[in-house]
């Protein structure tokens, strides 16, 4: 594939810079719904939701869960993301995943009067969700992904 196709995918937490590559496109979870942003894409600024970020290069798929954040597409190929959480999806241990989503959702189930408290509950359960579900869906192709 020709570099003209290519765009350059970087998603950045506080604490590092997860993935930066050429890509041939990234697909992710935005308030509006699941996109997938390919090159030549007009610019676009928008907000990210907890789920599943699936990284296309030289014919294989990386996938990352991510827990909110912000996507901005500007208009030379360049993607950059700037999350609150990131992570491959091999780096989740299924079995911590599952202790944090269960504390969660007990979390979830004591009396809440303080709405910004309830709210800060749910989205962590948001991100533990996603969490889950990536490393559930992708469990069999551990040791087989993208270097990144």
């Amino acid at each position: 594939m020709s570099d003209n196709k290519k765009i350059h995918f970087e998603i950045t937490t506080p604490e590092r810079i997860v993935y930066s590559d050429d890509v041939e496109s990234v697909s992710l979870p935005t308030k509006m719904g699941q996109i997938t942003i390919l090159s030549n894409h007009i610019p676009l600024v928008s907000s990210i939701e907890s789920g599943e970020v699936i990284i296309r290069k030289d014919g294989k798929e990386n996938y990352l869960a991510i827990a909110g954040g912000l996507v901005e597409v500007k208009g030379d190929n360049r993607v950059v993301i700037l999350a609150d959480t990131a992570e491959h999806f091999e780096e989740i241990d299924e079995a911590r995943a599952e202790e944090a989503m269960k504390r969660v959702e007990d979390l979830l189930k004591e009396k809440r009067e303080d709405a910004e408290d309830y709210a800060a509950v749910a989205a962590k359960l948001q991100r533990e969700l996603a969490r889950l579900r990536v490393a559930r869906k992708h469990r069999s192709q551990r040791g087989s992904v993208l270097d990144s």
